[in-house]
């Protein structure tokens, strides 16, 4: 039986389709839809977002841990 494997449609970075130009750590609600629930920074793969942006969301995650804006873990 020859079933054919239905594609997901490719996700779409956010930041270049609304043109983003700084993802500032401040922007905490943001950058928490990046994280996943037990803390960690949420990969490309389930978040759609390019390898540039990627690298900006990461950072700008740090950053707001650091500034304590997010936490580390999550209880």
């Amino acid at each position: 039986m020859g079933f054919k494997k239905v594609r997901p449609h490719k996700k779409v970075c956010n930041f270049c389709k609304n043109k983003v130009a700084y993802i500032d750590y401040k922007d905490v609600e943001t950058l928490s839809k990046y994280i996943t629930p037990n803390g960690k920074i949420a990969s490309r793969h389930s978040t759609g977002t390019c390898a540039k942006h990627q690298r900006e969301v990461a950072r700008a995650i740090k950053n707001a841990r650091f500034m304590a804006l997010l936490p580390y873990v999550q209880d």
